[in-house]
């Protein structure tokens, strides 16, 4: 008899944990269900969980989840997949997505009741991530539509109405550029190197060749020819030839001398020749030289050397040209309604940090002066010794009166889901209490129009591909709240951050000298700038065709050039990335529920006036 205390759910979640092991053909493997996103590690499995209600949503996930790990598990093989992986971040989501969806195709086939369940599931995810307001293929991930596409072709089913948008974004493109590649799924689809080879002529087919990296096909014929090679020069012929060698050498030394004779004669013949054109050239009529044009002024200040392709396509645009106003009070709204329960732990570090700053304000008086205002609180000392002189005091100007406060946020793609959520709301909490306490407020953010280079990388291709042209896709920089702007007509700019598409790929040092150029050319005394990241600057389309340090590099040199001008104070936050290795004054977070708190610390401690405490809260530490 079942207790009234067990979890209904229960011995569903043990029959699934059971099917999935058999389905996976792996009994050793763990099934876990938690509340954290589902994943896959070497061990085991881990699915979404599954409440008391067991309403049909739930079911149906955990059941797709688990479906589709089981046919990567039994069909997907790592150390093949390794050895055809291309170097590229961007070819690499590409070359991943289809080789999951090739698992779960042959899973499917093998087991036609697998598709329903992981469709379910397929659903669920692009319904999430909001694949079905779409409508540009910009807005929409080329790895996942790709993915999409090959799932569609090799089981026939159609997909799910948000997956199926992405995908038909994407499909044209797709199929106008590999087509004939395509042609070939359904013959490599249970052989996973012939898969591989195929979604490797795929990625070049769509222009991204260049970051596949070595072909492993030909490696391995190389290592084959060197095998060959030694085993040659291993042979007793090989051994005879090199004796013969050298019994020549030591018979016929007049033979090295007239070879030797040779290339002197001919060193001197070239010599003379190299001395006739320098005569010729110095027998030209004396005249004016050509005035040579002025070199193009370096695109960064603290890089000469970096160089931008093209900045034709990109742009500095407010928050507020980026979406209807009825769309960012939508927005907004969701912004509010994810971090409710968060919200009053934020407001309360707010509030911490307003007594913080306004206990500064009221102690701000310098005492004992000859002259100002009357300290009523020492009369009773000239009371008491009518010799001892009046004592008078003046108030004295607040550092953080006179201030601007700049937090640049990542909008990169890696930020997707809680980390921008709760980097908003916080900016948001931020701004309203600095702004309490006459503290002028700039809020910013940075990414890409495109993921895949955009129309700058158009343009390059089009031209020729000239060899490391530099920076390859269009900037986004993004004015969320202007220093000026009075935080009420701001507010609904922040929910910007919820839009789908809108968070691509992140060059931080453009951003970086981007926002120090605006705060530099403020008329406040005191200047503070916040970046709050969470991973070194990448860019697909660039780091394809320059070297792979190039954007680090420039990020380096960035931050050198601000903390030795010293106009701007400069702090950073990152978010389960150590960013110590690039600024000085850094903090690194482990877990983004600790956002609210670090960012508090940072700023109240660049108003503390006690020096230790400042060295202490602006030191290279980590949190969590």
């Amino acid at each position: 008899m079942t207790k009234p205390t067990d979890n209904p759910a229960d011995p569903f979640k043990k029959a699934l944990a059971e099917a999935t092991k058999t389905m996976a053909d792996d009994p050793e493997m763990t099934v876990t269900y938690s509340v954290d996103p589902a994943g896959m590690t070497k061990d085991g499995v881990r699915l979404p969980q599954v409440s008391r209600r067991m309403t049909r949503d739930e079911v149906m996930l955990a059941r797709g989840t688990a479906d589709a790990f089981a046919m990567r598990r039994k069909y997907h093989d790592d150390t093949v997949a390794a050895k055809y992986a291309p170097t590229g971040n961007l070819a690499r989501e590409i070359y991943e997505a289809m080789e999951i969806a090739r698992a779960e195709a042959v899973g499917a086939r093998a087991m036609p009741g697998t598709a329903v369940n992981i469709a379910h599931k397929i659903g669920h995810e692009a319904d999430r991530k909001g694949y079905g307001q779409i409508t540009q293929a910009a807005d929409a991930p080329l790895a996942v539509a790709a993915g999409y596409l090959v799932r569609h072709l090799a089981t026939g089913q159609a997909l799910p109405a948000a997956a199926d948008n992405v995908m038909n974004l994407w499909r044209g493109f797709i199929e106008e550029q590999a087509g004939g590649t395509l042609e070939g799924i359904g013959e490599a689809l249970a052989d996973q190197a012939a898969f591989a080879r195929l979604a490797r002529k795929m990625i070049s087919d769509l222009g991204y060749g260049d970051q596949l990296g070595d072909d492993p096909d030909m490696d391995d014929m190389d290592d084959s020819a060197d095998d060959q090679a030694q085993e040659d020069e291993d042979s007793p012929e090989s051994a005879g030839d090199e004796q013969q060698q050298e019994e020549d050498a030591e018979a016929s030394p007049e033979r090295s001398q007239e070879d030797q004779q040779d290339q002197s004669q001919a060193q001197v013949t070239m010599e003379d020749s190299a001395d006739m054109e320098q005569g010729d050239e110095a027998e030209l009529p004396e005249g004016e030289a050509p005035l040579e044009p002025p070199p193009p002024a370096p695109y960064s200040d603290a890089d000469p050397l970096y160089s931008v392709y093209s900045t034709e396509f990109d742009e500095e645009i407010r928050a507020e040209d980026l979406a209807e106003a009825a769309e960012l009070e939508r927005l907004r709204a969701y912004l509010d309604q994810q971090l409710e329960p968060l919200k009053g732990a934020v407001s309360r570090l707010a509030n911490k940090l307003q007594r913080r700053l306004q206990a500064q304000q009221n102690r701000s008086w310098l005492f004992d002066l000859e002259e100002g205002t009357l300290d009523a609180g020492r009369l009773a000392r000239v009371v008491a010794n009518p010799t001892t002189p009046l004592s008078f005091k003046q108030e004295k100007d607040t550092e953080f009166r006179d201030t601007c406060v700049t937090l640049l946020l990542d909008n990169s793609g890696s930020m997707r889901g809680r980390p921008i959520s709760i980097a908003a709301i916080c900016a948001d909490v931020l701004a309203r209490t600095l702004e309490r306490c006459s503290v002028k407020v700039e809020i910013l953010g940075f990414t890409t129009r495109a993921w895949k280079g955009g129309q700058s990388r158009e343009k390059w291709l089009a031209s020729g591909r000239s060899q490391q042209p530099g920076r390859l896709n269009d900037l986004r920089h993004i004015i969320y709240k202007g220093a000026d702007a009075p935080w009420r007509r701001s507010r609904a700019n922040l929910g910007l951050m919820m839009k789908e598409g809108l968070l691509k790929e992140n060059i931080d040092g453009e951003a970086l000298e981007w926002a120090h150029r605006r705060l530099a050319g403020r008329r406040e005394a005191r200047k503070i700038l916040m970046v709050i990241s969470d991973g070194a600057p990448v860019d697909d389309s660039t780091l394809s065709v320059n070297p792979a340090s190039y954007l680090e590099k420039h990020l380096r040199d960035v931050i050198a050039m601000v903390e030795k001008r010293r106009l701007v104070e400069l702090i950073a936050i990152g978010i389960g990335h150590d960013v110590t290795r690039y600024y000085n004054r850094a903090v690194t977070i482990t877990d983004v529920e600790q956002l609210a708190g670090a960012m508090t610390e940072q700023l109240a401690g660049l108003f503390d006036s006690d020096p230790r405490k400042l060295a202490r809260t602006l030191g290279m530490r980590k949190l969590g």
